[in-house]
């Protein structure tokens, strides 16, 4: 009757191809990963044996970075990693890492060779007084601790020595003092009591908390803090992201899951029309 024909129906758009958008979901992997490295959660890995047996040589730990974000300083039992206040590793050797090594510390999942960072045990926070006598124990305001819950076995808690093993230090505000579980192979606090901070590490150097055990699976474990912190008013309080327990590249590919959704869902409606 000559009426106005139908209006034809928008083309279909075509799908693209799932390689051609790789390219760009991996793009977005890297760059999220990167937000996670410095905001977030960073891997870090063990080089040395100060902190045996609760971490070995080539064990990969996973550093809650957005606790500080919001005030939150270290407490005492904690594991914690912060740069190098004052050439504690000076004489160690500079890694030299390869192409692919460079790329993977860019993006979080190994440390950067160019940061010198340590990683110890809190012992005493600003405002508490720490000593050692004899073999020990470590005496925290005047309490002892009972550490044989994470010191290396056949180690004492204090080093019978004239070189720092034997002191009573006053921990001023804004620092922390820090010692390793192999307390006979560890250039920790005790051992930097001549530098400009009196062997103290400033609270701003401290990097974040090791919260877990990420890598080699049979290792994969938490990093709680020791019950004998949590006497008569030793309490540490735990960190409420805790449940950061995943590593940066896994949450990156969390976060692409929701974009490559969303896309094919665009998509997919024109296709049933």
């Amino acid at each position: 009757m000559g009426g106005t024909p139908p209006a034809t129906p928008p083309a279909a758009k075509k799908q693209r191809s799932f390689w051609k958008e790789l390219p760009i979901l991996i793009g977005i992997a890297l760059v999220l990963a990167l937000l996670i490295k410095t905001f977030l959660v960073q891997a870090f890995s063990i080089p040395s044996a100060s902190m045996q047996n609760t971490l070995t040589i080539n064990d990969r730990v996973l550093v809650d970075k957005l606790t500080p974000w919001f005030g939150s300083e270290p407490e005492r039992g904690e594991i914690v990693v912060f740069h190098d206040p004052d050439d504690w590793l000076a004489g160690e050797p500079t890694p030299d890492p390869n192409a692919l090594q460079t790329v993977l510390s860019w993006i979080g999942l190994m440390p950067s060779a160019d940061e010198k960072d340590l990683i110890k045990r809190v012992i005493g926070v600003g405002g508490d007084t720490v000593e050692c006598k004899g073999t020990g124990p470590v005496k925290v305001n005047g309490k002892a601790l009972n550490e044989q819950e994470y010191i290396y076995p056949g180690n004492t808690p204090c080093s019978v020595d004239d070189q720092g093993g034997q002191f009573k230090v006053k921990v001023p505000e804004g620092s922390i003092w820090v010692m390793g579980d192999h307390r006979q192979n560890s250039r920790d606090s005790r051992y930097n009591q001549s530098d400009r901070h009196g062997g103290m590490v400033p609270v701003k150097e401290v990097v974040g908390r090791a919260i877990v055990i990420a890598w080699p699976m049979n290792r994969w474990d938490t990093l709680p803090v020791p019950a004998t912190f949590d006497q008569d008013g030793l309490q540490a309080q735990s960190s409420a992201a805790a449940a950061l327990s995943v590593a940066p590249q896994g949450l990156a590919l969390a976060g692409v899951v929701p974009v490559v959704w969303w896309r094919r869902r665009r998509v997919a409606p024109a296709e049933t029309r």
